[in-house]
């Protein structure tokens, strides 16, 4: 793999604030997201996809599908409930340790992580040039997150160093406690513990319960993999970014089971695989892609990489690609009492499978790409703003515009959009002149601008415009479905 040690954050001649004020306003004017509830004040980190936006979610999911399904032989998928039984996410560990450090402003009621309140001073202390200071209480930190008495010890810190709320310096602080990430509901009619149900915050385990359904009716031998794509909410303290981080989102997953010691070689396959998928399919370029590999594991993990995005407002995740060991279906054979075994029929050996974990989130991969795809040029003397989408994402595939609207003119750009729509989505356009109709498809990424001019008329040709170039060519009317298919699969 030809991988970056280090990415280059976007757009750096303007500031992240303004890169991302910009990319906020373009999604909303045109319809790729819009603030959620918005007549009625909104909900904080909650988002609805637009027309456009609903498009090229669907595009990028359809793509991860194929790539993981179609061209894997033994990569089948599945959609599991949202909500399951409460045991699952003890079995899980989420019960007992999905938690984060909360502590409260009692002044302003605000909610903070104490861990990020304290790594924020640290690194305020070495802009600051204050190197001892952050070297020391970065030791003390340390120290804590390995006490018994975490809380206790984050509090401390929080007191001793006089941390202040970065958003109001106020610092009348609460007592630091563990704050489940979990949306906890009832169901029923009994609003007892008998009826608590959970809103999954992730998708992984409704796979990880379907091993033996999936495994016995698709008749899949070891190694083979389980994907999904669904919904998942988590109960965030920390939320922003637009749709970097929000409490409702949707993950695409895969778990690929695999022969306890077969596991690092499928780690590596499968990382190399995953970044290609950025670059090649969705065209990404490889300078905005990092590597991060974990020191620190979780519980469950032997080896763990992410692959992250140089955002404007950082480097930040967009996939793990996580080593899971057996942890999982251990422990739902331990909790359920059901044998998770797998039998090897061709050895008689038994095991549990170890699994390697391929996770991306939708919502950050969208964001990623409006913000990989956002041009500012000048073409034909006129600042444009472009969405340089590969075309296997841009929502709108190719625009059909009328030099004029009325007239036979008008009829066979209406005829033609109808004619490509039942393979793509075609957008008519014939209102204002053409080069505004050029930048209004520019600016949400369409490929290519099919004109109907007076030609047409003539000799049944018409001019197609390359979104990147601005450059023009002349086809056959009838060829355009055929150039369309050839360009944009």
């Amino acid at each position: 793999m030809n991988i970056p040690d280090q990415a280059r954050v976007a757009h750096a001649t303007l500031s992240p604030d303004k890169v991302m004020s910009k990319l906020v306003s373009l999604a909303k004017r045109r319809g790729f997201i819009f603030p959620s509830s918005e007549i009625y004040g909104g909900l904080s980190s909650c988002f609805d996809y637009g027309p456009l936006g609903s498009e090229m979610k669907k595009n990028v999911k359809d793509l991860w599908w194929t790539s993981m399904t179609r061209k894997h032989q033994n990569i089948v998928g599945i959609d599991a409930s949202i909500m399951m039984n409460p045991t699952v996410w003890e079995a899980s560990g989420h019960v007992s340790s999905f938690n984060d450090p909360m502590i409260d402003d009692r002044t302003t009621k605000r909610r903070y992580r104490a861990d990020h309140l304290i790594e924020n001073h640290i690194e305020k202390l070495r802009r600051d040039g204050r190197e001892e200071d952050a070297h020391r209480v970065g030791a003390s930190y340390e120290r804590a997150s390995e006490a018994e008495n975490q809380n206790r010890a984050f509090y401390d810190i929080i007191i001793t160093e006089e941390i202040k709320a970065p958003d109001t310096g106020s610092s009348d602080w609460t007592e630091v406690r563990q704050f489940n990430l979990m949306f906890q509901c009832n169901m029923g009619a009994l609003a007892d513990a008998s009826g608590i149900v959970y809103l999954r915050p992730e998708t992984a385990q409704g796979i990880f319960v379907n091993f033996h359904n999936v495994r016995e009716s698709g008749r899949m031998r070891v190694p083979f993999g389980i994907a999904q794509i669904g919904k998942a909410f988590r109960n965030e303290i920390v939320k922003g970014n637009f749709i970097f981080r929000m409490v409702e989102f949707e993950q695409m997953e895969m778990q690929y089971f695999v022969k306890p010691g077969a596991q690092e070689e499928a780690f590596e396959a499968w990382r190399e695989e995953r970044f290609n998928w950025y670059v090649e399919r969705l065209g990404i370029g490889q300078e905005k892609l990092h590597w991060y590999r974990h020191d620190k594991l979780a519980h469950y993990a032997d080896l763990a990489y992410d692959i992250k995005f140089a955002f404007p407002f950082g480097i930040e995740e967009i996939e793990g690609i996580h080593s899971r060991t057996d942890f999982d279906l251990k422990q739902h054979q331990e909790f359920s009492g059901k044998n998770m075994e797998y039998i090897d029929q061709a050895t008689n050996e038994r095991y549990i499978p170890y699994v390697v974990e391929t996770s991306a989130g939708c919502d950050r991969l969208f964001l990623a790409l409006l913000c990989d795809a956002y041009n500012e040029d000048v073409v034909d003397g006129e600042q444009r703003v472009m969405l340089k989408f590969s075309p296997k994402i841009a929502p709108v595939k190719a625009a059909v515009l009328p030099l004029m609207k009325k007239g036979e003119m008008g009829e066979k750009a209406a005829g033609l959009r109808d004619a490509l729509a039942g393979d793509f989505l075609v957008q008519y356009d014939d209102a204002g002149s053409i080069g505004k109709r050029y930048r209004r498809q520019d600016e949400i990424g369409t490929p290519f601008c099919v004109t109907v001019d007076h030609q047409t008329l003539e000799d049944e040709t018409v001019t197609v415009r390359h979104r990147d170039t601005a450059a023009q060519e002349r086809i056959g009317i009838s060829k355009v479905k055929e150039f369309l298919y050839a360009n944009l699969t």
